[in-house]
């Protein structure tokens, strides 16, 4: 029996565009999501901290370095510029393979640069966004 476990997340990352007449897709920088072992086209969640909006799209990859998180198509409609999201992968695990296994965790900042990268999460953790 398979287990769907959280692979990736980049916490806290601020949209920077919105644009409703592209083919659907959530851009994002190549360097980030080299970072959170993300790929072009997987399948994402993203979640938007400022609305409660939830959705599901696939990643496509935007200019290295350029800190870039642009909702595209129908996903426009969920976020506005300025807006945080937390992007969240998945992964399907065997029980012999949870025993190494680690997520990927991303912190931004305001400016959507990393500022921490770590393989776990605590539940009581307050984020200090400097």
């Amino acid at each position: 029996m398979q287990r769907i476990m959280l692979k990736s997340k980049i916490h806290r990352a601020r949209i920077t565009e919105a644009n409703l007449y592209y083919e659907g897709s959530f851009t994002i920088d190549e360097d980030i999501m080299d970072s959170a072992d993300i790929i072009a086209y997987e399948k994402v969640s993203v979640v938007n901290i400022n609305n409660g909006e939830r959705f599901e799209t696939y990643v496509i990859p935007g200019e290295r370095g350029s800190r870039t998180f642009c909702l595209n198509g129908a996903a426009a409609r969920k976020g506005t510029v300025g807006d945080e999201v937390i992007i969240i992968s998945y992964i399907h695990l065997e029980p012999e393979e949870l025993k190494t296994y680690q997520p990927t965790m991303i912190l931004v900042n305001n400016n959507n640069e990393i500022i921490e990268k770590s393989h776990e999460t605590s539940p009581h953790k307050l984020i200090s966004r400097h």
